[in-house]
C-alpha cells in the first residue's frame, strides 16, 4: 500500500514538475525558435554585411583559388608511401571559390541580395494578387472570370521557361529579376484572397455596411481585407522560401543576379565542377538556401497554425 502510494505521488511529482528537456522540448514544438534565429542571422547579415564579413565579397586571390577551409585537413597518403601528410587549412573559415573569393564573405552579402529579391518581388506580388483577388471576390461575373482565366493562363505556363525568356530579352537587369520572381507570387495569392472575399462579402456586417452608404473601395479595403489578412500574411511567408529558391535556380542557369555581385545560386552554380575536390565552394551557398527556405517554411506553417482555427493544434 504504501509503494503505491509512493509510485502515485512519484508519478504525480513528475507530471507537475516536468524535466528540464520536456520544457525546451514543449517551446520547440510551441514556438518556432530556430527557425527565427536562422531568419534573424540572415536579416544581420544582410543589414551589417560589411561590419560582418571578413573580406570584401569580389576580393580575388588566385594564389588561394579552391583554397580548403582553415579546420579542413586534406591527407596526402598517396604521395608519401610510409606515412601520411594533412596539410593545414587555409586562412578562409568556408574556404575559397575558383577565384580565390572567401566563400564565407559572398554568402554573408549573398544574403542581402537574396533578401533584397524576396522582399520587394513578394510584395509588389502581394499587392497584385491582392488587389485581383479583391477585386474578383467582391464583384464576381464577368470582372471573376477575367482575373481568373489570366491566372490559369499564368499558372499554366512553364516558370522557368517563362523566366528565362523575359531575361534573356530585357537584359540581367536589377528590375527585371524582380518582375521576373513577382511572376510566380502573386497567381496563388489571387486564389486565397478571392476564395475568402466570396465567404466574407455574404456575411451580415457587409451588407450593413451597404446599407449604411459604405462605397465599395471603403468596404473591399476597410471591411473585406482585414478578414483576409490573416491568410494573405501566411500565403505571403509561405512564398518567401520559393522566392528565393526561385531566385537561386535563375542564378545556378545564368540567369540571375549578374556576376561579380555574390548570389547564392551563382556560388552554386560556379562550384559544381568542383565536387570532387573542393566540394565546399557549393555545398555551403547550397546549405544555406535549405536552411533558408526551411526557416520560412516552418514559420508560415506555424502562422498557419495558429491563426487559422480550424488547423489550429492543441500543443
Amino acid at each position: 500500500m504504501n509503494q503505491a502510494i509512493r509510485i502515485t505521488l512519484a508519478d504525480i511529482h513528475s507530471r507537475t514538475n516536468p524535466s528540464v528537456l520536456r520544457r525546451v522540448l514543449y517551446v520547440l514544438r510551441r514556438w518556432p525558435l530556430i527557425p527565427i534565429l536562422i531568419i534573424s542571422t540572415l536579416v544581420t547579415c544582410a543589414i551589417f554585411a560589411e561590419y560582418i564579413s571578413p573580406s570584401l565579397p569580389n576580393r580575388q586571390d588566385l594564389r588561394d583559388r579552391t583554397a580548403a577551409p582553415s579546420w579542413y585537413a586534406q591527407c596526402m597518403g598517396d604521395e608519401k608511401p610510409y606515412f601520411d601528410y594533412c596539410s593545414r587549412g587555409s586562412k578562409y573559415l568556408l574556404g575559397a571559390d575558383p577565384l580565390g573569393r572567401d566563400v564565407l564573405t559572398r554568402i554573408i552579402h549573398g544574403a542581402r541580395v537574396s533578401l533584397t529579391l524576396a522582399s520587394i518581388s513578394i510584395t509588389v506580388g502581394m499587392l497584385v494578387g491582392a488587389t485581383l483577388g479583391l477585386v474578383a471576390g467582391y464583384y464576381g461575373r464577368y470582372i471573376d472570370e477575367v482575373v481568373m482565366r489570366l491566372t490559369d493562363i499564368t499558372t499554366a505556363i512553364p516558370y522557368l521557361l517563362l523566366a528565362l525568356v523575359i531575361v534573356v530579352v530585357l537584359g540581367q537587369k536589377f528590375y527585371v529579376i524582380i518582375g521576373v520572381l513577382a511572376l510566380a507570387s502573386w497567381p496563388e495569392i489571387v486564389r486565397l484572397v478571392r476564395g475568402q472575399t466570396l465567404q466574407i462579402k455574404t456575411l451580415d456586417y457587409i451588407a450593413l455596411a451597404k446599407v449604411a452608404g459604405a462605397s465599395d473601395i471603403r468596404i473591399l479595403f476597410r471591411h473585406i481585407l482585414p478578414g483576409v489578412m490573416n491568410t494573405l500574411v501566411v500565403a505571403t511567408t509561405l512564398q518567401v522560401g520559393g522566392i528565393i529558391l526561385a531566385e537561386s535556380i535563375l542564378g545556378y542557369l545564368g540567369a540571375g543576379v549578374p556576376p561579380p555581385t555574390p548570389a547564392w545560386g551563382a556560388m552554386v552554380a560556379d562550384g559544381r565542377n568542383y565536387l570532387s575536390n573542393s566540394w565546399w565552394v557549393a555545398l555551403f551557398p547550397g546549405l544555406a538556401i535549405f536552411l533558408t527556405v526551411l526557416s520560412f517554411n516552418f514559420i508560415g506553417d506555424w502562422l498557419r497554425d495558429r491563426w487559422d482555427t480550424r488547423l489550429r493544434q492543441i500543443l
